[in-house]
């Protein structure tokens, strides 16, 4: 069971939802205005937030980068009225954890939910000390956090899981479907293209030329991988 604020304006879409929820267990709250949103968030302390983008006087955006840059990092499900790329990029590079576009399948959003419950409970610290470096590049795996050129970068909670799932077996391909099962908890049998968008983010933040990127490569139609071989690091 799980506390869940659905923050959304169409209230038959919202007590849609809360029944189905409620019906697994979870508990959940609503709101219906963005510019109460923050004021909810924090009378409710919620595990996971989903979050409509279109809302009354502060849209899901808005209140996405609110919540981030005061560093709360609870799990945050986009939805969108519509499916343009552009849309689920802003919502990715803000910080969301995931997207759907309406209309979208209950059966779906009960998967998504509960794979990103399931992974922010199982999210583990790796090991003291260690440190992965390419290129510029130096990542603390302790303490998440990372630099390049000595410039702290901001990398959201699931770009970081992404960097440092391929930096545990690096040189070797990560295919989708288990980079999505390994860092977003989802089954093979969701589609998205949720990975290929947060490469992007990462190449855009890491690599000095994120078109023809040294370190976050592809594999073609099998995946993606870490170079740690590249000739800078010799």
């Amino acid at each position: 069971m799980a506390r869940i604020l659905v923050i959304e304006d169409n209230r038959d879409l919202a007590e849609g939802l809360r029944v189905n929820l409620e019906l697994e267990q979870h508990k959940v709250a609503i709101c219906t205005d963005g510019a109460r949103a923050m004021i909810t968030i924090s009378e409710q302390r919620p595990e996971l937030i989903v979050l409509d983008v279109m809302l009354p006087n502060q849209d899901g955006f808005g209140i996405l980068q609110q919540l981030r840059k005061r560093g709360l990092a609870i799990p945050v499900l986009m939805l969108t009225a519509r499916g343009e790329e552009t849309d689920k990029v802003r919502a990715l590079r803000l910080g969301a954890d995931d997207y759907l576009t309406k209309p979208f399948g209950l059966l779906e959003l009960i998967a998504r939910i509960e794979a990103l419950l399931r992974r922010s409970n199982q999210e583990k610290p790796p090991p003291v000390g260690r440190k992965l470096l390419f290129g510029e590049v130096e990542v603390d795996q302790a303490t998440r956090r990372v630099w390049r050129n000595g410039n702290a970068v901001s990398l959201t909670p699931r770009e970081t899981d992404l960097l440092l799932t391929l930096s545990e077996r690096p040189n070797q391909v990560w295919s989708r479907q288990s980079l999505l099962k390994k860092v977003w908890g989802h089954s093979v049998e969701i589609a998205s293209r949720t990975v290929d968008t947060h490469i992007a983010e990462l190449r855009r933040k890491l690599e000095d030329d994120p078109a023809n990127p040294q370190y976050l490569l592809t594999a073609r139609s099998a995946g993606y991988w870490l170079d740690l071989k590249s000739p800078a690091q010799n």
